[in-house]
């Protein structure tokens, strides 16, 4: 099941004197000259740090209809208005049929998502449900940022989603990133659809998926094993002694 088919930069829309100005000079929409398209279910986007893949993902989301922040898309909360502008130059090619859920996690503000769960729970609301009884009844804030991580995905995610993930590993021990990828694998089977930036080799080796990696002049399609982020895992694992002599060397 796809639920967003494509996205591609309106490069007709953007003003000529913006075009070599953030974000339009990230490498991630720089090179975007053709629409970059979803044909899994799973699709990552990789790259160094500033090659603009989570701007990117930000653009999507914001154009999906997500608060820059995450959550939801009945979240409208705003600790900080400094999302990029991109989302007003992209066009989103959507599958005929829409998701019974979606949700955007975005790392570095999953606080201000839980703070305001914690807000809407503390005014008086009809009815006996909380908006925290969706992610497993206890407030986030009483975890480890880990651990709400995962409450996330276990208790809020369901089928037939839309999930759109911004570094989803940053506070995930290895072990808690192969349960992320089971959890990934079971919602997959339920029909659902996660495109995801990571810098994570665990993640990226979810079977069959679409990778792009981005790099300074283009944004391509590449196995797992061809990833830089495998490459240089893996040779640091297989050859520690060596790597840690060269890095460490006076």
């Amino acid at each position: 099941m796809h639920y967003l088919v494509q996205m591609e930069v309106r490069w007709e829309r953007v003003p000529e004197g913006l075009s070599q100005r953030y974000p339009f000079s990230l490498p991630a929409v720089r090179v975007l000259q053709s629409p970059l398209r979803f044909p899994a279910p799973v699709t990552f986007l990789v790259g160094e740090n500033g090659s603009g893949k989570s701007t990117l993902l930000e653009a999507m989301a914001v154009a999906y209809g997500f608060n820059p922040e995450g959550g939801s898309k009945n979240f409208a909360f705003s600790t900080r208005d400094s999302h990029s502008p991109l989302h007003r130059h992209i066009r989103l090619t959507k599958g005929i049929r829409s998701p019974k859920t979606a949700y955007f996690l975005r790392a570095e503000s999953f606080y201000n998502v839980a703070s305001n769960i914690d807000e809407m729970d503390s005014e008086p609301v009809p009815g006996p449900r909380r908006v925290i009884d969706s992610y497993g009844g206890i407030s986030l804030h009483a975890m480890s940022h880990g651990e709400s991580f995962l409450a996330l995905m276990l208790n809020r995610f369901g089928p037939n989603g839309l999930y759109l993930l911004d570094e989803p590993e940053v506070a995930l021990s290895p072990a808690n990133q192969m349960t992320m990828l089971a959890r990934i694998h079971q919602l997959v089977r339920q029909g659902s659809q996660f495109v995801i930036s990571t810098h994570s080799p665990m993640l990226l080796a979810y079977p069959e998926a679409t990778i792009y990696q981005i790099k300074q002049d283009s944004i391509c399609r590449v196995e797992y094993t061809d990833t830089d982020h495998y490459r240089l895992t893996s040779h640091f694992l297989n050859n520690t002694d060596g790597m840690l002599r060269v890095l460490l060397e006076e």
